[in-house]
């Protein structure tokens, strides 16, 4: 699942085929059928991402502040004038660890990509979220049952969570985080991205979004191609 992640997000930023229908289409199948979440969902959250970078309130990725994290020196400083505590936050690096990896892709994602769906009617991308789960399904109710199948699915989101979370938020989260102060493109990315030391674990590992900085600047370009 953590595999075909990053190998959706290539299909969805047109990176592997020379034509962007069918870079389209294949994106679709392998998030929908082989993840069970909407292209629709994924590209409308992370265009924006990619178009404004730890901008707060532009960039989906960081809307856990202030819920959940005080995210960067400007917003966090900002929270202790004003005197607002949603969570304590001088613990935030202890509670990460069951409030981040853990919970977003078992808790969060899996109900809100339903809702996404239903309530844009995507209906193509409905289809193909449902295949998945009638797919895993035959697959293992005659082998594990229901509960075992149900434990499975969700010990396969626990998983993947923790894989995706610390893959996503290590070559941000790090970086500077503001409200947008319209600064040009190419300042934008490489104030809000950062690389992380290149192997072929780390390269395996992470899709190769460890070359986040060149990832953000040449987004169609293939990720074999990222070290170059």
């Amino acid at each position: 699942q953590a595999q075909a992640g990053w190998l959706q997000h290539d299909f969805g930023h047109l990176s592997v085929f020379s034509k962007s229908r069918w870079n389209h289409w294949v994106h679709k199948f392998v998030i929908g059928h082989l993840k069970g979440a909407p292209a629709s969902w994924w590209n409308h959250l992370h265009f924006q991402h990619h178009a404004k970078p730890n901008c707060f309130r532009k960039d989906p990725d960081v809307n856990m502040h202030p819920l959940f994290f005080a995210l960067g020196k400007t917003l966090s400083v900002e929270l202790g004038v004003q005197k607002k505590k949603f969570m304590p936050y001088n613990h935030q690096h202890k509670y990460f660890f069951i409030i981040g990896p853990p919970a977003l892709v078992p808790l969060y994602f899996q109900w809100y990509v339903f809702y996404f769906a239903v309530q844009r009617k995507q209906w193509v991308d409905l289809a193909w979220m449902l295949s998945f789960y009638i797919r895993f399904f035959l697959t293992y109710l005659p082998f594990l049952g229901v509960k075992g199948t149900l434990g499975l699915h969700l010990l396969v989101r626990f998983i993947e969570s923790n894989w995706f979370v610390w893959v996503t938020q290590m070559n941000h989260i790090p970086m500077h985080i503001d409200y947008d102060k319209n600064v040009d493109w190419f300042s934008t990315q490489l104030q809000a991205t950062c690389n992380v030391h290149q192997s072929l674990f780390n390269d395996w590992f992470s899709g190769h979004l460890n070359f986040q900085i060149e990832h953000h600047l040449f987004p169609t370009m293939p990720r074999h191609n990222y070290w170059k």
